[in-house]
């Protein structure tokens, strides 16, 4: 029988990223409501020794003015204003913490996964724990992105911090917003001191760090209410905040065997979803909660949209997208003669390299600012396409790419992506995967039934070209091996 209009109802689901933060309502089979979309840039703070934070009062001014904009929205509709928000999903940007004192006041600034001041105590922690014993616990490795590398970079340069929690910024918003917040299962084991197939914060690392499970929210999914700043939202459940690498699978749809999702935005990521199970991944690639059920296994780059912009930037490109994007075309195949190593920011999978800084090989006179742009954008996909081929060797069949994130807005790198891999791709038909994500997440969990997203044809690669970009990807390697 087909529902009745007052069965109908919406979710809202949120954002937080590292460069901006959305928030848009979604139908209750998980159809973006385009029209309520909201989008709040930032910039993230770095400096000179590596350091990569946010400030969490820019964090909530930008989620609090999307949510208040997309709200505004569905008031002033008059097909929108009378369905009911069932639930609040959220997607955030994984790995990240900050330190939390008394009535929820920050001591520290939000600490992004790309802040590399801790090297050092990342080096450390190696030489006092086997790094594939962690790896084997913790899905994690220990390295500058997750937090024991942190939490010993604190306590040696500011022991006189007084942290009553340690959480996530979606948790610390959470607080603002609820009062109160839990830690999914998702969020915390991005974390790096979280047991994935035990469901509980890792003891021994804890106590090395003299910690207990009182300094940590609780884990667990369980729905929060009681929002204190918007009244439609006063008694809708808030499911808590789920990596944005697991929001990104769901809003992709690639949630079974046979599926994989790459999203390439600030930085990129390529991810299967599995069900059941040995909660394990190969050494070098990640294995994060998505739920109580299931888990992702994959490998993230630090290096992509976020070498893009820079380009654009210190290199005075044109702002014009359009004519970028017809130039880019007119480059198919890697002639100006470049190997990049994209560590602008301390590299993760899959070999880890947080202690190398880029480097641009082969640069003569005649080297334009478009080479350096198509080279930089190359070196990214070749480290996209290694992991590609550490996750097909655990697949019984190759799975099928579909592509999300801002590469999807310009043809040329999804053709470019299709050539390195040397695997068709599938463009997901939702750009705003991580957005969707979250409000199939919190649609999964008040019991709706979500339709399925359809591939689109696929972006097949060019042989000749793929053949040509195999020696490039192999002249990079040769290149960081001799480095």
């Amino acid at each position: 029988m087909p529902r009745r209009k007052t069965d109908k109802s919406l979710v809202l689901a949120l954002d937080i990223g590292t460069s901006s933060s959305r928030a848009s309502l979604f139908t209750d089979d998980g159809a973006r409501l385009v029209s309520t979309t909201i989008q709040q840039a930032y910039a993230l703070k770095y400096t000179s020794d590596g350091g990569a934070e946010l400030s969490p009062y820019t964090l909530l001014k930008a989620v609090k003015n999307c949510i208040g904009r997309t709200l505004q929205i569905r008031r002033n509709d008059p097909k929108l204003r009378h369905l009911p928000i069932a639930g609040v999903g959220t997607s955030c940007f994984w790995h990240s913490m900050i330190g939390v004192g008394g009535k929820n006041t920050p001591l520290t600034p939000v600490y992004t996964w790309a802040d590399s001041r801790c090297r050092p105590d990342a080096a450390k922690l190696r030489e006092e724990f086997s790094e594939r014993a962690v790896h084997s616990r913790t899905g994690c490795m220990l390295r500058t992105s997750f937090w024991p590398a942190k939490l010993a970079w604190l306590r040696r340069t500011r022991p006189d911090l007084k942290v009553r929690i340690w959480m996530s910024p979606a948790e610390w918003l959470y607080r603002e917003f609820l009062g109160v917040a839990n830690c999914s299962f998702s969020m915390a084991s991005g974390t790096g001191i979280f047991r994935p197939d035990k469901l509980a914060w890792d003891g021994e690392l804890l106590a090395h760090f003299h910690m207990d499970g009182s300094v940590l929210n609780v884990p667990g999914d369980e729905p929060l209410a009681g929002c204190r700043h918007f009244a439609e939202l006063k008694s809708v459940p808030w499911f808590p905040a789920i990596g944005d690498g697991a929001a990104s699978n769901l809003g992709s749809g690639a949630t079974r065997e046979g599926l994989a999702a790459i999203n390439v935005g600030t930085s990129a990521a390529l991810r299967v979803m599995k069900s059941g199970g040995k909660v394990r991944s190969p050494f070098g690639l990640f294995c994060y909660r998505v739920d109580e059920k299931r888990f992702l296994m994959g490998g993230a780059v630090s290096n992509a949209g976020n070498l893009r912009a820079w380009c654009l930037r210190e290199l005075k490109l044109t702002d014009d997208s359009k004519l970028l994007e017809r130039e880019m075309a007119k480059r198919p195949s890697p002639m100006h003669g470049l190997t990049v190593l994209p560590f602008w920011t301390a590299e993760r999978a899959p070999t880890w390299e947080d202690d190398k800084t880029g480097v641009i090989q082969g640069m003569t006179q005649h080297t334009t600012a478009l080479d350096i742009l198509q080279a930089t954008t190359e070196a990214s996909y070749y480290r996209i396409a290694r992991i590609a081929d550490l996750v097909l060797k655990e697949e019984k069949t190759a799975p099928k790419f579909i592509v999300s994130g801002g590469i999807v807005y310009s043809r040329s790198s999804v053709q470019r992506l299709a050539d390195i891999l040397n695997q068709p791709v599938y463009v997901n038909e939702e750009p705003e995967a991580s957005l969707r994500g979250a409000a199939i997440f919190a649609l999964e969990k008040i019991g709706k039934k979500i339709t399925a997203l359809k591939l689109r044809k696929a972006v097949k690669p060019r042989r000749k070209i793929a053949a040509l970009y195999q020696q490039a990807k192999d002249a990079q390697q040769s290149l960081e091996r001799a480095l």
